[in-house]
């Protein structure tokens, strides 16, 4: 997807996210751990903001890595 704006990783644990921040930043993907937006629900606190220009390249690297997420959330 492009466009401007973000959209954030759902994650199911803090190390996941590092995981996935460090991951990201490998491929040259602008990211930041950032807490979960109140809209959005999360078994986790934290999340991992990313542009959406980057959902697909983010998207394929965490399945690459075969990290389990929630999902990406548009916000």
């Amino acid at each position: 997807m492009t466009g401007e704006g973000y959209a954030v990783i759902l994650v199911y644990s803090t190390s996941h996210a590092m995981h996935i921040e460090k991951l990201l930043g490998k491929r040259g993907v602008a990211c930041k751990m950032i807490p979960v937006p109140r809209q959005i629900s999360s078994d986790c606190g934290v999340c991992i903001r990313i542009l959406q220009a980057h959902v697909e390249v983010a998207r394929q690297t965490v399945e690459a890595a075969r990290i389990e997420i929630q999902g990406i959330a548009h916000i």
